[in-house]
């Protein structure tokens, strides 16, 4: 593939202005901002609606793009706001708009056929086949999973044939992005709402077979390292991406100006056949601004020994040594790295979890000898601490030593954009023509852009009679350029004669046209708008009637739970094992009984893996539960290119997001029979979205273990064996049964799927019982209860209750009284209620 410069684009976070300054200054293509609620990091400081133009005006005069982040899911109620939003970017000229939502995807479309918008890591796309399932929306690009490696993104972008943007650098989620329901379950606060609260950064233990196993210093069993590819930018553009994401919007300026600049020069390195490689002291610069430690994520391909090293959860900056030996004044330490006077330093003593001892270095001595300037690595130095800083007494031998602040290093990278002269400058293209009598005519060209401006001056050219202008007197009128964007780079003369015009004139001239080339920048770009009605394809609620005959449908992971089942009046059964191989005795207990079954696709679709749902085919079952994009267009394409056979009825589950009526409709239109209301609906905004969509084609979750964590980091293969992936594992998972138990003392089961991907499980069930009322008089038809590892006669009681519930012969909150009653850890409203 030949790729040029021009072709890869760097792509910076930005929080505030300082940000937004750090990344314009040290070389980034494009930003991507949040404005007010409507976007994945709702606790940076994010920029308002009002102060959209200003900052667009700001990086277009630079030549940078302005993404603005709409990459949450959108309430019902919160649809007409939304719109507001997308105008107002349209208007200020906004470069794109980076969504997660397809129902606020579609109707942007709806408002602006070509404003640019950019499918966000939160879509969870993964595969060629999610990427053509988005193609009838016009995308200008798509955000790839972060799980993606190598190879399979350079398959996705050889299939699906549409610009790819990629993760770098910054912070790694544990969870696929846009499946995460932790923060949810626990705090109703929606990591799809851009409320994320850290669930992976807690510590657990780790119970093996309702038995907890000794870790040692590792409690951050779900706390991944920080994703830095500044070594794979070849193999990042060789694989087809064109755009690099750093991650990092609730970062400071500092960490904004050092990642940006040290990805500026590899890229232009690698086009320059240069030697694309950091430096050492360059990837302790960029350990300094923020790491927990680097790891290539998923790039290079699972490695969960690498990815996950368990013992602390928060940035630690430089590894500095352990300590050797504590003096009167502070600690030997050999150093790992070098160490100046002011530098912060902390000890750590292998609990992240207590206070740390910690601060600012006083002295540094060699042999009792005060060193003059910095400590090199590999010296053995003694480490002197303010006066009282530090509590020598909590301060151990063999303490980790890190260095958590250089602030000579800060100092220099905010002077890359704390200053007043122009952070970029561009060339320009000057043609000059006169003949005495008529004025003087310049042609000014802004070479980036292409943009031309005229301008003439005041006062006609005269005979020179003493210094006439030449070639030489314009190139240094002309070309006084600075502190403006612009140098001038060439100069054409076209000049009849000896010609002379006041030099007052020619600055004037000049100055008039830079500032007109600076103001063109600023222009905002034109987009179509129209004026859209967000509820245009509501169902009115008048068309709705209470539903007199709903059905209980039962969700099983396991054979004894199918078959318990199945001696029920429940007369549709879903089958989600964790091997296919299950599948086909599970069919086979279903149809004996002359029911009807459905069987589940994964959460997550990579590349090469439809193989699965050719196997779920050839079962002929009676449905489908689909769970992603991917498996959604396998399925849609594979029924259009096979007209004349039967085919299983479709039904889109939770984990395509569906929040709102829009996107209710939009994957009914796609080709779904029956759409699941997303999980992060509480009661007020589910009944929000029924009262507009079509309710006989949806399906409630009604029971449940809340699925919280949807992982590729596998922790059977981290911590139950010597293997890196699935390659090598061994297989722990078809052995034992492993959940983590956090701070209060519940233990969360963890699943494994045909993908070797992880799903931990809130620990607590969760019933929607009590509001079965409200959807029952909306119009809702199917309900459906979820069992996890409950045994036979508790499915057969759970069914039991729910189904006399449905029959109007007990209530929604004496079911809820009974489970609680009976299980052992009670069940929560889960959810709906917040």
């Amino acid at each position: 593939m030949n790729r040029r410069r021009e072709d890869i684009e760097l792509l910076a976070p930005a929080g505030n202005w300082d940000c937004l300054k750090a990344a314009v200054a040290n070389g980034a293509d494009a930003v991507f901002f949040g404005v007010d609620k409507f976007n994945a990091r709702v606790r940076a400081r994010n920029f308002t609606a009002d102060e959209l133009p200003e900052v667009m005006s700001f990086l277009h005069r630079y030549g940078v793009k302005g993404f603005v982040t709409l990459n949450i899911l959108v309430f019902e109620d919160e649809l007409e706001s939304a719109k507001e939003l997308v105008n107002a970017c349209i208007d200020a000229g906004v470069d794109a708009l980076i969504v997660q939502d397809l129902g606020l995807v579609q109707l942007i479309r709806e408002i602006s056929p070509d404003f640019p918008i950019h499918g966000s890591t939160q879509m969870t796309i993964t595969s060629p086949e999610a990427v053509e399932f988005t193609k009838p929306f016009h995308l200008e690009r798509v955000v790839l999973g972060r799980e993606n490696n190598l190879k399979q993104i350079k398959m996705i972008g050889d299939q699906a044939r549409l610009p790819m943007e990629v993760f770098v650098h910054g912070a790694l989620c544990v969870s696929y992005s846009g499946q995460c329901l932790t923060s949810e379950m626990w705090g109703g606060r929606s990591a799809n709402r851009g409320e994320c609260a850290q669930a992976c950064r807690l510590p657990y233990d780790l119970m093996v077979d309702e038995e907890v196993k000794p870790m040692g210093d590792i409690a951050y069993l779900l706390s991944p390292k920080d994703l830095a590819a500044v070594e794979l930018v070849p193999d990042l553009i060789e694989a087809g991406v064109t755009s690099f994401k750093i991650e990092g919007r609730l970062k400071s300026p500092e960490y904004v100006a050092n990642v940006v600049s040290k990805y500026r020069k590899a890229i232009d390195q690698y086009f320059a056949g240069q030697d694309h490689r950091p430096s050492k002291e360059e990837m302790r610069e960029l350990q300094q601004s923020f790491s927990r430690g680097f790891t290539f994520g998923f790039l290079k391909g699972t490695n969960n020994k690498q990815l996950v090293d368990g013992t602390f959860p928060k940035s630690r900056g430089v590894y500095l040594g352990r300590v050797k030996q504590i003096t009167r004044e502070g600690v030997i330490c050999e150093l790992e790295a070098p160490l100046k006077r002011g530098d912060g330093i902390v000890f750590d003593a292998g609990d992240p979890t207590k206070p740390e001892e910690g601060g600012r270095v006083y002295d540094l001595k060699r042999g009792g000898q005060k060193l003059e300037g910095a400590a090199d690595e590999r010296q053995q130095i003694e480490i002197v601490m303010g006066r009282d800083s530090v509590n020598m007494a909590k301060v151990h031998v063999g303490d980790r030593i890190w260095k958590t602040n250089d602030p000579h290093l800060d100092k220099r990278l905010r002077e890359t954009f704390e200053h007043e002269k122009p952070y970029r400058t561009f060339p320009a293209f000057v043609s000059v023509q006169g003949r005495e009598g008529e004025k003087l005519t310049t042609w000014w060209t802004d070479l980036q852009t292409g943009y031309t401006v005229s301008v003439d001056s005041e006062s006609a050219l005269v005979k020179a009679e003493k210094r006439p202008l030449t070639e030489e007197v314009l190139q240094e009128q002309l070309g006084r350029t600075g502190g403006t964007l612009f140098e001038l780079e060439a100069l054409e003369v076209q000049l009849e004669g000896e010609l002379m015009l006041p030099i007052r004139e020619l600055n004037q001239l000049r100055r008039t046209a830079v500032e007109m080339l600076e103001q063109a920048r600023e222009i905002p770009p034109t987009y179509i708008k129209r004026e859209v009605d967000v509820d245009r394809d509501a169902v009115p609620e008048s068309m709705k009637s209470k539903v007199q005959y709903p059905r209980l449908t039962a969700l099983c992971r396991s054979l004894e739970q199918v078959q318990a089942v199945v001696k029920t009046d429940v007369s549709f059964i879903y089958a989600d094992f964790e091997f296919i191989k299950q599948f086909p005795a599970a069919v086979s207990s279903v149809r004996e009984a002359g029911k009807k079954i459905a069987l589940a696709t994964p959460r997550i679709h990579m590349p090469g893996e439809n193989g699965y749902f050719n196997n779920i085919l050839r079962l002929k079952p009676d449905a489908v539960l689909v769970r992603n994009l991917g498996a959604l267009y396998y399925f849609m394409k594979y029924k259009q290119e096979h007209p004349n056979e039967p085919f299983p009825e479709l039904i889109g589950d939770f984990s395509l997001n569906a929040a709102n009526h829009r996107t209710v409709n939009l994957f009914l239109e796609a080709g779904l029979d029956r759409v699941t209301p997303s999980y992060d609906l509480n009661i007020q905004q589910m009944v929000d979205m029924l009262r507009k969509a079509d309710t006989s084609k949806m399906e409630i979750v009604i029971h449940q273990h809340l699925p919280m964590f949807h992982t590729e980091h596998c922790v059977y293969c981290t911590f139950l064996s010597e293997g890196t992936d699935y390659t090598n594992c061994g297989r722990p998972c078809e052995e034992h049964r492993v959940s983590l138990k956090d701070r209060i003392g519940m233990s969360h089961p963890v699943r494994v799927d045909e993908g070797c991907r992880n799903t931990v499980y809130n620990a607590i069930e969760q019933s929607g019982a009590e509001y079965l009322q409200n959807f029952l008089e909306l119009g809702v038809t199917d309900y459906r209860v979820e069992f996890l590892e409950e045994n036979a006669q508790k499915v057969e009681e759970v069914i039991s209750l729910y189904e006399k519930a449905l029959r109007g012969e007990i209530t929604g909150t004496e079911v809820w009284r009974k489970l609680k009653a009976t299980n052992q850890l009670g069940v929560t409203r889960g959810q709906l209620v917040k």
